[in-house]
């Protein structure tokens, strides 16, 4: 007979002689307790703190706080207090990719000296070509269209707006496809000019002309304009006949031009 057979079998009769009957359990989660001094987190709990970035919440217990326990385990244990303030009280920023820079040395507590240089380590690959005309940013999930200039032309503010609304209608800027096959065999018609974050997510401070340095992205991206502006589709508070640009050169931003100025276009979906 199976050895594992065997043993299974010993220890069910064990149970029937001891009088102990086996009982599959209740499925459904407890009740959280409602006394103050010994509420817990539930799985709900937590995922509407992590869901809220916030632990301005009313537990069932009635209370805003988890309560933890008088005594209990010591050392290198942490409270649930702890663990949820480092899960909601922090923002991934990424290393910003800045470095060595030709024919100046770096001084201590500069960004690109060696042992700064904080922050989140970039996703390698950082964007994946999708093989439909797009291209995902695997940073913050931002889809690009892999044409960065699909007018093949600059534009005002304005028309770089009509040329996005063109995009999400016929598939098509100034005429052009896009070869955007992404829904279904077919073109997306929630394209939109990216605000400037969105933009300025994009950016390797390590490189410059074009700003977007990581390896892969001249292959990832065609008609880069490695030298000019990009248009956002924010807008100056200080001044609303202007909006701010992204200059692909020298990885700088301005709101200084009017929107009638030229730049290029570049459409993004998704993040929202």
């Amino acid at each position: 007979m199976n050895k594992k057979l065997h043993w299974a079998m010993m220890a069910v009769a064990a149970l029937g002689l001891s009088g102990v009957t086996a009982q599959a359990g209740n499925t459904n989660a407890p009740a959280a307790p409602t006394a103050l001094g010994s509420a817990m987190w539930t799985l709900n709990d937590i995922y509407n703190v992590m869901n809220t970035r916030t632990t301005n919440i009313t537990l069932r217990g009635g209370q805003t706080a988890y309560v933890e326990p008088t005594s209990g385990p010591t050392g290198t244990m942490h409270t649930l207090n702890e663990i949820m303030g480092l899960v909601t009280g922090r923002v991934a920023v990424t290393k910003t990719g800045a470095g060595i820079i030709s024919g100046y040395t770096l001084v201590a507590g500069e960004d690109g000296y060696a042992g700064m240089q904080v922050g989140v380590a970039l996703p390698n690959p950082r964007c994946t070509d999708n093989g439909n005309g797009t291209v995902r940013d695997n940073l913050t999930g931002l889809i690009w269209l892999k044409n960065a200039n699909l007018p093949n032309a600059t534009a005002s503010w304005s028309t770089a707006l009509s040329y996005v609304a063109e995009l999400n209608t016929s598939g098509t800027m100034n005429g052009h496809s896009a070869g955007d096959t992404s829904n279904g065999g077919t073109h997306q018609t929630d394209w939109r000019l990216p605000n400037i974050r969105e933009l300025l997510s994009l950016l390797d401070y390590g490189s410059d002309s074009p700003a977007i340095g990581w390896t892969g992205a001249g292959n990832q991206f065609t008609s880069l304009q490695s030298t000019s502006y990009y248009w956002s589709s924010t807008t100056s508070h200080q001044s609303s006949g202007n909006a701010f640009r992204l200059s692909m050169a020298r990885g700088e931003t301005d709101s200084a031009n009017t929107k009638s100025t030229l730049c290029y276009v570049w459409a993004v979906r998704g993040g929202r």
